[in-house]
């Protein structure tokens, strides 16, 4: 078959277009990976740092709003723990089947003694974990804490108030670090241009952002007080009595006032919260927790870079342990020192002194959540006064500071506002929000002087790390100095094995408006009151709210659970030969009745009977008899027999001998105690 010369005169046509299509695949290719013809590289590396600056911002705003979060959950959900287990009521229905009455200053010694020992192991716990993670860590332990809650045992509460004790100092500590860090972070995105010339930046060139991300900080972490109020406003003012009962053996507020708002009562809920109640607001809290640590997590970006995080740590463990104690030597923070403990020192006053002495005792426990919330608004919009700071001398925010802190305590001391004026709120509001300016004024002017002073990015978890620990320190001297707020009571140390329990067992003294615990009882609690009302807040002598003394059947509390409490405490107290304690008695109750004092029933707490002198009380709502000759009691009580009148009606079973008190001309001792012959 002959070839077709068309075909090879094809195929040479063909050659020289396969060079063609080589060359322009290879100019196809130059077009696609070279650079745009409209390409502009400055314009580019402009667009680049600027992500990186909002970058930054993103950063400072992320570890804002969690610290916020934090600190708003953890202050919120221990101020609602403490008010609740005040009550003598709700701490005896849920805490004494578990013996867990004294469960707050367990809690309390665990937040407040643990950070004693921060200095030693935050550094490194900051270089070992870096920056961001420890502050995911600390934002963490803060959750459980607050899951803790949900199932309150000795087991549970304690260790994690000992975890949060812990944590407090590098979570603050970090943060400091992270806000400086960000700003001078800004500064290289800003003038990234210097750093690739290799100019030298000049001296104080980051100065300007430091004071712009502390004060976005401060003014998004005192609004942490705001939201800690939130399950007060929405949750428990809902059962909280009224000011004329809560505050009606209260005498003095104010500089007159000796102790933590004495006479307080000791019942301040109407009625008791449901479980499920509680559970649903601990919920929305660990929801907000966990909310912060998810946004440490997923939006709060690396401090540094992972080089520098290995040069940091290159120094050595041991020089990372001496080191903060080195620098302790240095002339500057020195000086700074008394600001840093009166910076601890300020917060505690705000939250416990002028909050409980001059709100409370003036506007009642329901007004509490608005004064704070006053405080944390102002202290958060004045936080951008600190930027005062761009134009003034760095030292003019701290002094300013400390001038209306001295102002304010010159005129607390010499103010003693009328118990149950609530006219006085407004003057209470505005001294709330001036406390705030200065506070903000205090705690930003340091963090701006210390981020300053020390840009060294080697040296910034050292510093704030001392700063940090100093507050606490402070805060651990006014806790052993003053008391636990809101302590519980200790139990009677006369109460019988078959009698009331003590919680709600009074202790014998014959003055239940006198201040009946010591100055160091930081809860007040002073005097003695039926579960009913404050009637028994009036002193011997004193004519009493009500007309006629209360008997012992109207002193019930109706219980939640139908009465389960009362079932399980004679089962668990009643042993195979009859009450534990005292074989072979029979029921409490029925000896209650031989002894006339009426029995506890079944679905009702254990009432508190009418006084008597029997068990060496006093009557709290008065003293009827006149004073006849008698015997005296160490305090100048004098006590007679009752009248016939008095005891006319039959009563079963021999009587003791009984007395009845009447008070002297001016009670000294609130402590009397009428013993009765055998």
């Amino acid at each position: 078959m002959e070839k077709d010369p068309d075909c090879c005169q094809d195929g040479a046509k063909m050659v020289p277009g396969a060079g063609l299509g080589t060359e322009g695949t290879e100019t196809q290719l130059d077009d696609f990976v070279g650079a745009h013809p409209d390409y502009n590289e400055e314009e580019e590396e402009q667009k680049y740092f600027r992500r990186k600056r909002l970058g930054v911002i993103k950063n400072v705003v992320a570890a804002s709003l969690a610290g916020t979060l934090t600190y708003g959950v953890y202050l919120g959900l221990l101020q609602m723990q403490l008010i609740l287990h005040y009550d003598e009521t709700y701490r005896e229905v849920k805490y004494s089947n578990i013996q867990l009455e004294d469960i707050d200053h367990k809690v309390l010694m665990g937040i407040n003694v643990t950070p004693v020992a921060a200095l030693l192991y935050t550094p490194i716990l900051i270089r070992f974990f870096g920056t961001k993670w420890a502050m995911f860590l600390a934002v963490g332990i803060y959750a459980l804490f607050v899951s803790s809650n949900y199932w309150e045992r000795y087991y549970t509460l304690v260790p994690s108030a000992v975890a949060i004790g812990m944590v407090i100092v590098p979570l603050w500590a970090s943060m400091g670090n992270y806000i400086t860090r960000m700003a001078q972070k800004y500064y290289e995105y800003v003038n990234y241009k210097e750093e690739q010339e290799k100019v030298r930046a000049p001296r104080d060139a980051c100065n300007a952002y430091i004071i712009i991300f502390q004060t976005i900080f401060y003014s998004c972490f005192h609004l942490s007080f705001v939201c800690a109020q939130m399950p007060m406003v929405f949750f428990l003012n809902n059962y909280l009595y009224q000011l004329n009962h809560t505050l009606f053996a209260v005498k003095h507020c104010g500089t007159l006032s000796h102790g933590t708002l004495p006479g307080f009562n000791k019942t301040v809920l109407q009625s008791l919260p449901r479980s499920v109640n509680l559970i649903v607001v601990e919920s929305a809290l660990m929801a907000a927790a966990f909310l912060a640590m998810l946004v440490v997590l997923l939006l709060c970006g690396a401090a540094y870079r992972p080089m520098e995080e290995i040069d940091m740590r290159s120094i050595g463990w041991g020089n990372i342990f001496q080191l903060p104690f080195k620098h302790m030597r240095d002339y500057r923070l020195q000086h700074l020192l008394p600001l840093f403990i009166y910076s601890g020192f300020e917060v505690l006053f705000v939250c416990t002194g002028f909050s409980l002495n001059y709100g409370v005792c003036t506007l009642g426990l329901e007004k509490l959540a608005y004064l704070l919330m006053a405080y944390g608004f102002s202290a958060s919009v004045c936080s951008s006064l600190a930027l005062s700071m761009l134009r003034l001398r760095r030292q003019i925010p701290l002094l300013a500071g400390a001038v209306i802190h001295a102002g304010l305590l010159v005129l607390l001391f010499c103010w003693a506002p009328e118990p149950r004026q609530q006219a006085q709120a407004p003057l209470l509001y505005f001294v709330a929000a001036l406390w705030g300016t200065g506070s903000t004024l205090n705690k930003t002017g340091i963090s701006i002087l210390l981020g300053m002073l020390y840009k060294n990015k080697e040296r910034q978890d050292f510093i704030f790390t001392i700063y940090h620990w100093w507050q606490a320190l402070a805060i651990f001297a006014v806790y052993l100095w003053s008391g636990l707020p809101m302590k519980v009571s200790p139990r009677c140390a006369s109460a019988q094995p078959w009698d009331v329990p003590s919680s709600l067992d009074p202790k014998p003294r014959c003055a239940a408006g006198q201040a009946v615990h010591a100055a160091a009882d930081a809860g007040g609690g002073g005097g003695d009151v039926p579960v009913d009302g404050a009637e028994a807040g009036t002193a011997c002598g004193i004519p009493a709210a009500p007309p006629a003394a209360p008997t012992p059947q109207a002193l019930r509390v109706p219980l939640p659970g139908r009465g389960q409490l009362g079932r399980d405490r004679l089962r668990g107290r009643r042993g195979p030969a009859g009450w534990q304690g005292e074989p072979g008695r029979g029921c409490p109750r029925r000896r209650a009745a031989q002894r006339g004092r009426g029995a506890a029933g079944i679905g009702t707490a254990w009432p508190r009977p009418a006084l008597s002198a029997e068990r060496g009380h006093c009557p709290p709502w008065g003293c009827p008899n006149p004073p006849p000759s008698g015997p005296q009691t160490p305090s100048g009580q004098a006590c007679s027999p009752p009248s016939k009148a008095a005891h006319s009606a039959p009563r079963s079973g021999p009587q003791a001998p009984r007395l009845t008190c009447r008070p002297p001309g001016r009670l000294t001792d609130p402590q009397t105690v009428v013993q009765t012959p055998r």
